[in-house]
């Protein structure tokens, strides 16, 4: 079982190193768009970036278009990952 704490870790990683985010920036409640500036293309190389974590497990696209939030992400990834 994966925790949402790891799933959060991974994800601020990815941001940070990926996208040069402030580490302080990613919050479970930061917006995306507004408060990180990844549009949805970057949102694409995030998830891309993320694919390790995930495995052979996608993403579906009603899930991902719910996404506003880091928090969201890490509701989905969750699920996703301890189904």
């Amino acid at each position: 079982m994966v925790t949402e704490q790891q799933i959060l870790d991974q994800i601020k990683s990815v941001l940070v190193e990926s996208f040069e985010i402030d580490p302080a920036l990613v919050k479970p409640e930061a917006r995306f768009y507004e408060d990180l500036d990844i549009d949805s293309i970057d949102a694409v190389d995030l998830i891309v970036n993320l694919q390790p974590m995930i495995g052979s497990k996608k993403i579906s696209p009603a899930d991902f278009k719910q996404v506003r939030t880091v928090s969201d992400l890490v509701a989905v990834l969750s699920r996703l990952l301890n189904e």
